[in-house]
């Protein structure tokens, strides 16, 4: 693996393309930022990269417990595209040591460790999934045990000194968990100052981040300027709620939109999203200019304008980014078939059932076909009324499926299965 401090100098003198002006560069990098601490220093520092002819250092840590990546990572990892798309130098880190610390950033409790080699699958991961938004040829991928590893205790030891008790319970996490008497583990106070070594370790100019991690990069400033580098400037960028218009996007509260996602998938799930949040996810996932953005917002206040025709072209919009156009006009050709012609899709997975007569409980049926995880499961899917079969919705939890023919079966707004009887 090539030492990292080898590599910035292998790159010294290779950007040879100018840069945009101070003011250009300002405008992109401002939209859509929630705090950029402090902007003056921000403005100097592109100024000196123009005159000198020299990309800034833009780091991004990349949390290896989470590996699948959705529509809420990608508010960030777009911010580190357009730093790309300026001259910049984008630097991944992947946390393979901090992981098995465990970030307690915005938890109630202590993180879950991981082993060295679980956070390198799922950096890789992270990797591959994130270059669907940055540009793979111009960003570095590097993992913090490199330089944290060889730390000896001594070393540890003198780190902690550089930082208190009293502002580390500065952090909101700590002190609920401090006030409400849950345990604190001293290993947790060192991951905000493993975080900053990273921003020393690489000589960061600037560091991006979600708002709930201001505190951990605030840190990083302080720690360079003890080991007497120049202090990187703090981008945090607003956190995207997530599908249910309620809490922060994330793949526990099945609440997301994949970056992976199928087009179809992807399409259904934008349009779920509440109306008030088409201007926010226009914004922070897509590329759309600030003069649609403007236009667009004067359309989601006109009451004669149907919001519904604003979010399918969101939709279309996110498909066409991570699949193509063609696939972003098939997945709206293959909800209207679905939703509005009431109809079936194109292509449905085929299941071969053996029951035990020609009639089974519906319950029984979800259970068998695995369209419900359990016989509760599946009572609530029938009692909210989320079961059809043949376009008939179930319900009743006592009905019995009759088996002359193959039946299409639909649990949900978007799980369709033929279920065809074995022998036929």
């Amino acid at each position: 693996m090539l030492n990292f401090s080898a590599y910035i100098s292998s790159i010294k003198g290779q950007y040879q393309a100018l840069f945009p002006t101070v003011k250009e560069q300002m405008d992109v990098i401002k939209r859509g930022v929630s705090e950029i601490i402090p902007e003056d220093e921000l403005v100097r520092k592109l100024e000196n990269s123009i005159r000198q002819n020299k990309p800034l250092n833009i780091k991004l840590g990349c949390d290896p417990s989470r590996p699948d990546l959705h529509l809420g990572h990608s508010v960030v990892l777009r911010k580190l595209r357009q730093f790309q798309d300026l001259g910049h130098q984008a630097i991944l880190i992947v946390g393979d040591f901090t992981g098995m610390i465990g970030d307690p950033s915005g938890r109630s409790k202590t993180r879950p460790s991981l082993s060295i080699e679980e956070t390198r699958k799922n950096g890789q991961s992270y990797f591959d999934q994130a270059t669907k938004i940055l540009s793979a040829s111009k960003v570095k991928m590097v993992y913090n045990s490199e330089w944290l590893a060889p730390m000896a205790f001594a070393d540890v030891i003198r780190l902690g000194s550089k930082y208190t008790v009293a502002r580390m319970l500065e952090r909101d996490d700590f002190t609920v968990r401090y006030k409400a008497g849950e345990p604190i583990s001293v290993h947790e106070f060192l991951y905000p100052l493993a975080q900053a070594m990273d921003s020393v370790a690489i000589d960061s100019d600037v560091e991006l981040g979600g708002t709930d991690q201001k505190f951990n990069l605030l840190v990083g400033r302080d720690i360079q300027r003890e080991f007497g580098k120049e202090p990187q400037v703090i981008l945090t960028m607003p956190i995207l709620v997530g599908t249910d218009g309620a809490d922060k996007m994330s793949k526990s509260l099945d609440n997301y939109i994949g970056i992976g996602e199928t087009p179809k998938d992807m399409y259904g799930k934008t349009l779920s999203i509440p109306d008030s949040l088409i201007h926010d996810y226009f914004l922070l996932a897509t590329n759309i200019s600030a003069t649609e953005l403007a236009a667009l917002k004067k359309d989601l206040d006109n009451k004669s304008v149907n919001p519904r025709d604003i979010k399918r072209r969101l939709a279309r919009t996110l498909v066409a980014m991570y699949h193509d156009e063609e696939s972003g006009a098939a997945a709206e050709r293959e909800f209207d078939r679905i939703f509005i012609k009431k109809d079936v899709p194109d292509e449905i997975a085929e299941f071969r059932y053996k029951a035990a007569s020609e009639s089974v409980g519906i319950l029984q049926l979800l259970l068998d076909t695995k369209m419900a995880a359990s016989k509760g499961e599946a009572r609530r899917l029938v009692e909210q009324g989320g079961v059809s079969t043949d376009g008939v919705k179930v319900a009743d939890i006592n009905i019995q499926v009759q088996f002359l023919k193959p039946i299409i079966l639909k649990v949900g707004p978007r799980r369709f299965l033929k279920v065809v009887p074995q022998g036929t």
